[in-house]
């Protein structure tokens, strides 16, 4: 072989090793973005399942009667969100 050939040879490889390489990597971008999804929707989840949570935990001191100034105006006014939420609903549904 010629050392022309041979350059070439090693140029070809060299590119072969190069573009697996980069299908590889191609897949593990992809599993990865796969992950963060996952990831995303879980953390999602996770932060309604604790928002669910505290409002349990208000509404048990509240039964309970052992709130302090600041819990019981935070629960008032979690009360009138959901308040007008109900009238904003209810004059849509009367239009």
């Amino acid at each position: 072989m010629s050392e022309l050939e041979q350059h070439i040879k090693r140029v070809t490889d060299k590119l072969q090793l190069l573009l697996k390489n980069y299908q590889q990597l191609q897949k593990d971008n992809q599993r990865q973005s796969a992950l963060i999804e996952e990831l995303k929707k879980a953390k999602e989840s996770s932060a309604q399942q604790v928002e669910t949570l505290k409002e349990q935990v208000g509404i048990l001191k509240a039964a309970a009667g052992k709130m302090n100034e600041t819990d019981k105006k935070e629960f008032e006014k979690s009360i009138n969100r959901y308040i007008r939420d109900i009238d904003k609903c209810i004059g849509i549904l009367s239009e």
